[in-house]
């Protein structure tokens, strides 16, 4: 059914075509029904003004004998007192025909009103005729019908329809020719627009890297025109689709390396807990030490799995807590605990300058344990990857707050990634106590409270800037 409605749906040129020469036929057949009876209408006047003095001139006492109606003239008298009689032509004896009685009987159903009426003769075409009554001595009141034939104007008026009928007919032919030229012409863009579209439709776009190379010239894209507003709608959508395909691509190769780095991460502890499981059942006093092990790989696993939950909760966009937090609060207890755990650091929380006058606390809404978690994060980071003796500034501000240290910083390299998960400085991945998930949890973490976060790196000026949206009640 389908197939059968496609094959009855002409093309947009055809459509067109049909539509500007069905519109020229309309007004064609409009001017010339319209001039038709313009011009009937016109002869039939004339014709009527003929009658008319002609029946004046019948009518008049002083007609004289040899008074000429002309050839395609009707006479018929009907007198109260004799035989009516009639005849065709003109009054000149040798030149008169005389009227059947049918004929008669028709001309005397004709109305005395001295009005024009029409009357068809049988086998002598239709007469326009005018009745009167008029007195004569001789026969007394008599009924006189006189007038002309209607084939001078009947003739005329098929003549125009004749040419008429052929003139529309060229003028339809002509139309549809010139029409047919003009409308492929005008859409031929549109016939390039779409192979454009034809060509990027032919393409592999279901998996790997797609370049979506094909455009819509630019002589296509004027907005201007109705073809450039396609043509340039065109161009827009394979502009996205060029970048949703990028971004899907990256994300496929994204999720690819991000599975590959978790495996690798469980890998190695799981190697780890096999290995001392195996030595644990071969030397039975080597168990507490692989107890121990055991126990020390199953930590590192659960906090491993704990953050790729945490991540996956945070994409898929779970509801955090909305409460009240004092940022400045979180960050001192941070620092605190980690001049505890590194005192080889040294670490510095400065406050703003106006701290004396109770206004440097900074309100947040969020998710107090999250936003702590960050920040540990943050820290953690700055003691593992600094060497001894590093200055780690943490400075509050009044939207958010900036870790800076003065250690060699981050490889300009890993600067752009610095935020990926299971990034890590070192191409061997050598394990220095983490999975390479700190950074992106803490990017996963502001993001979800609706701020941001930004990483500028030299050596000795290394600054994370963390920013947040105040409470209102800050």
């Amino acid at each position: 059914m389908s197939v059968q409605l496609r094959r009855l749906v002409a093309p947009l040129s055809s459509r067109l075509v049909i539509t500007a020469v069905s519109l020229v036929l309309v007004v064609s057949l409009l001017i010339a029904t319209f001039a038709t009876i313009a011009l009937r209408e016109t002869l039939m006047d004339r014709l009527d003004r003929d009658v008319r003095d002609m029946a004046r001139g019948v009518a008049s006492p002083g007609r004289p004998s040899d008074f000429n109606t002309g050839p395609d003239s009707v006479f018929a008298a009907f007198p109260e007192n004799g035989e009516p009689q009639g005849n065709l032509g003109d009054f000149d004896p040798n030149q008169m025909e005389s009227l059947s009685a049918a004929d008669l009987e028709l001309m005397a159903d004709v109305r005395v009103d001295a009005r024009p009426h029409d009357v068809e003769l049988p086998d002598r075409g239709t007469y326009r005729v005018i009745a009167q009554s008029v007195f004569n001595p001789t026969l007394g009141q008599t009924v006189v019908v006189t007038g002309r034939s209607t084939d001078e104007v009947d003739n005329t008026i098929e003549s125009l329809i004749f040419w008429e009928a052929l003139l529309t007919l060229l003028g339809v032919l002509a139309a549809a020719g010139v029409g047919y030229v003009v409308v492929r012409r005008q859409l031929s863009p549109l016939r390039e627009v779409a192979a454009t579209a034809h060509t990027v439709a032919a393409l592999p776009l279901s998996s790997g890297e797609v370049s979506v190379t094909e455009r819509v010239p630019e002589r296509l894209t004027d907005e201007d025109t109705e073809v450039g507003q396609v043509g340039a709608a065109l161009n827009s959508l394979l502009d996205h689709v060029e970048t949703s395909l990028a971004e899907r691509h990256r994300s496929e190769q994204q999720v690819r390396q991000f599975v590959a780095d978790a495996s690798h991460e469980l890998r190695t502890p799981l190697t780890t807990i096999r290995g001392y499981t195996e030595l644990a059942q071969q030397r039975p006093e080597a168990v507490p030490t692989a107890l121990s092990k055991v126990e020390e790989e199953s930590l590192r696993m659960t906090a491993l799995v704990e953050d790729l939950l945490l991540l996956a909760r945070l994409d898929q966009g779970r509801p955090l807590a909305r409460d009240s937090v004092d940022l400045t609060r979180l960050l001192l207890e941070a620092v605190d605990d980690a001049r505890v755990v590194a005192p080889s650091h040294t670490w510095r929380l400065e406050l703003p300058a106006d701290a004396d006058s109770g206004e440097a606390e900074v309100i947040v809404t969020g998710d107090a344990q999250r936003l702590h978690q960050a920040i540990s994060n943050l820290l953690t980071n700055e003691r593992r990857h600094t060497p001894a003796g590093t200055t780690v500034t943490v400075r509050v501000r009044p939207d958010g707050f900036d870790v800076h240290d003065d250690g060699p910083g981050f490889p300009p390299a890993l600067v752009p990634h610095a935020f990926e998960r299971f990034t890590r400085a070192d191409e061997a991945r050598q394990r220095d106590g983490g999975a390479g998930l700190g950074l992106a949890l803490v990017h996963a973490i502001v993001t979800s409270h609706g701020g941001t976060v930004t990483l500028a790196s030299a050596p000795g000026e290394t600054t994370i800037a963390v920013r947040l949206p105040r409470s209102s009640q800050g």
